[in-house]
């Protein structure tokens, strides 16, 4: 009998480990909704890449900028001083307005200088795993993005789109000359 019961136990506990349901967990490095990957470029030498300055990029009806540096504790955490950043399109709607606020962080209101980027787009949504849901890809329109300014001293030079349609964030989608 105690055979008996011990087998019955454990053939309880057997099954019960059959039917667990595999965890629904979308792995790290699955390719999801992308941004668009924005290279800087030197205006008088086009085929080298430039660093900008302090450089805070902000959505438009949004107070705080993209966070570039996660580890900061400041205002800094918004600053960038690369050559590549990335910005990610609205999922919910067809268009994104970005202000680039060049030397973000100057005490001298002279130095400080923004440009507005527009981009509008035909959006998709594709089916990635049960684990990762949908992603969303772009597609922009001709023309875009379209560049603003407010003052008559622009930091940005000029801008080419290399790549309209963005799937993914391994290549660069647009090229900012200044």
């Amino acid at each position: 009998m105690k055979k008996l019961k011990t087998f019955a136990i454990a053939l309880i506990l057997a099954n019960s480990f059959w039917s667990c349901e595999k965890d629904d967990i979308c792995p790290d490095g699955t390719p999801t909704t992308p941004s668009v990957v924005v290279e800087f470029y030197d205006v008088n030498d086009p085929t080298v890449l430039k660093n900008v300055t302090n450089l805070k990029v902000i959505a438009l009806g949004m107070t705080e900028g993209i966070v570039f540096n996660a580890a900061a504790q400041d205002d800094s955490r918004y600053l960038t001083n690369g050559n590549k950043i990335k910005l990610p399109l609205r999922t919910t709607e067809d268009n994104t307005t970005y202000r680039l606020i060049l030397n973000a962080n100057s005490t001298n209101p002279s130095l400080v200088n923004e440009d507005t980027l527009s981009f509008s787009y035909a959006r998709t949504d594709i089916y990635v795993s049960r684990a990762c849901g949908y992603k969303t890809v772009f597609q922009l329109n001709a023309d875009n993005p379209v560049l603003s300014t407010n003052d008559t001293n622009p930091w940005i030079g000029s801008k080419i789109t290399q790549q309209s349609n963005i799937q993914n964030e391994n290549e660069t989608h647009l090229k900012i000359y200044f």
